[in-house]
């Protein structure tokens, strides 16, 4: 007699990190955001869509745009300026017009920093591509916005020498994946072909800079929505890009981060920081509290012996002349929005902070180089001990006939104990898209952002492609495609 033979059932392997990420993105809805979540929201689009138009023909975007022209791709999404393009260009340079001048938000963590928005441009070419609706994109942009700041704040990797576009490529590949509705099993092969695709270093952001500070986070979010349309074709990624061997915790020498994703929420937008003044985000109180000097004392700029600032050691390191490398050799705009030397120089100088203090002749102006070379930086343990909950500075301008002039500020207007309103969201993007799109259509957009949830996302890309038409604004020029491939094959 024959025993029947009991059928082995392998044991049932648990889901990865990447895969439990996945199922958070696929599970994720738009009532779970807040009415204040979406205000937020709404806020950091405007915020973002202003940086964007401020951008178009400056420093490395006319080359980016020839770039884009050049090389073609099927038309599905719009180039904000005019003209389209595939997804991933459209994702490339959307997103450097968003980033480059380095005006948009930034989120705080005890563990590192980002600019969240970082992921607009590549979640509007996804939702574009998809025909998606308003509401579609507020989930999808406030997934990527959970996911990429939830990672920069658990885990220390610009420490370890990655820059935080690295946690980009995961938010970019879950958010860009929901909008095109992939459901959790692509999301998750997403994420992974996208982490194990981008993997950037924090010596982008050190001394001596390159046009490559406001593009890698571009870049980054360009390979993610490359790797996600691939996973929606059926390729897939190493489900354990974060904890396998060799993963990114065992290269990083990290463990994996306490965080929950059957518990996470989309709340993360609430927390993000928005900038008053065009700098790096850790230097934001020290101009206000510098032009609050200016404003209320009475003095010249060729009276000033000397001016000490005191910060925080993220911003002493980053800005400040520490771990990132000398601060005080200034030569192009990637390094002045990243010096505070200079930046209080010019604040000190001119009474605001903002593009304009970026142009190449007054970078190399001769008085805001003289006056950065007298401003010293140092750092504080009780600054230090205070940040991320808050973000302090001193000031201290010491004038040749014996006067000291002191400031201190724990906070700035746009930090999340003081943030925009809507009206100031409003006012930044009407300042900057100012000269770069008529009035009317400045009103059209504001209008359309704020109704982000009852329009359809093509209304919004149709407004954008407008934008840069305005007298003053050096357009890219339009060739046909014959002549742009003929110069493309002479570059």
């Amino acid at each position: 007699m024959r025993l029947a033979r009991s059928k082995v059932v392998p044991p049932k392997e648990s889901p990865t990190f990447g895969q439990k990420m996945a199922r958070f993105a696929d599970m994720a809805r738009y009532d779970w955001l807040s009415d204040h979540a979406r205000e937020r929201l709404k806020i950091c689009v405007l915020d973002a869509l202003g940086c964007a138009i401020a951008a178009i023909g400056q420093g490395p975007l006319p080359a980016l745009r020839e770039h884009t022209d050049a090389f073609g791709g099927a038309k599905f999404c719009t180039l904000i300026g005019g003209g389209r393009t595939a997804p991933d260009r459209a994702a490339f340079y959307n997103g450097a017009l968003v980033r480059y001048i380095d005006f948009n938000d930034s989120y705080l963590g005890e563990a590192g920093t980002c600019h969240p928005s970082d992921n607009l441009a590549a979640i509007l070419a996804a939702c574009e591509y998809a025909g998606r609706r308003g509401k579609e994109l507020m989930t999808a942009l406030a997934v990527a916005y959970q996911i990429q700041c939830r990672l920069i704040e658990t885990t220390p990797v610009m420490a370890k020498g990655f820059d935080h576009c690295t946690f980009l490529s995961y938010s970019v590949a879950a958010g860009a994946g929901k909008a095109l509705g992939l459901g959790r099993d692509k999301i998750a092969q997403a994420i992974a072909l996208a982490g194990d695709s981008s993997l950037t270093l924090t010596v982008t952001r050190a001394h001596p800079m390159s046009n490559w500070k406001g593009l890698a986070a571009p870049q980054a979010a360009t390979t993610a929505i490359h790797t996600t349309f691939l996973a929606q074709r059926g390729i897939t990624g190493p489900l354990a890009v974060f904890e396998g061997p060799k993963g990114f915790f065992e290269i990083a020498r990290e463990n994996p981060p306490e965080i929950d994703w059957n518990r996470e929420d989309l709340e993360a937008v609430t927390r993000t920081t928005l900038k008053p003044n065009n700098a790096e985000v850790h230097t934001q109180s020290t101009i206000e509290a510098t032009l609050d000097l200016r404003a209320e004392h009475e003095f010249k700029a060729t009276e000033i012996e000397r001016i000490d600032i005191e910060v925080f050691k993220v911003a002493y390191d980053i800005v400040g002349g520490g771990a990132w490398g000398d601060r005080k050799r200034v030569l192009i705009k990637e390094e002045a929005d990243h010096s505070l030397p200079y930046i209080v120089a010019v604040a000190l100088l001119d009474g605001r902070v903002q593009p304009t203090q970026y142009a190449p002749a007054r970078i190399a102006s001769r008085d805001v180089q003289r006056l950065l070379h007298r401003v010293y930086v140092t750092s504080r343990s009780g600054y230090t001990s205070r940040y991320p909950r808050e973000v302090r500075s001193r000031v201290t301008v010491r004038l040749k006939d014996g006067r000291e002039l002191v400031k201190e500020k724990h906070d700035h207007h746009g930090f999340v104990t003081r943030p925009f309103t809507w009206d100031d969201a409003a006012t930044k993007f009407d300042r900057l898209a100012e000269g770069h799109a008529p009035v009317e259509l400045r009103r059209r957009i504001v209008d359309a952002v704020q109704r982000l949830d009852k329009i359809t996302v093509s209304d919004l890309m149709t407004m954008l492609a407008r934008a840069g038409r305005a007298t003053g604004v050096r357009r890219p020029r339009m060739r046909t495609a014959a002549r742009t491939a003929a110069k493309a094959r002479k570059v």
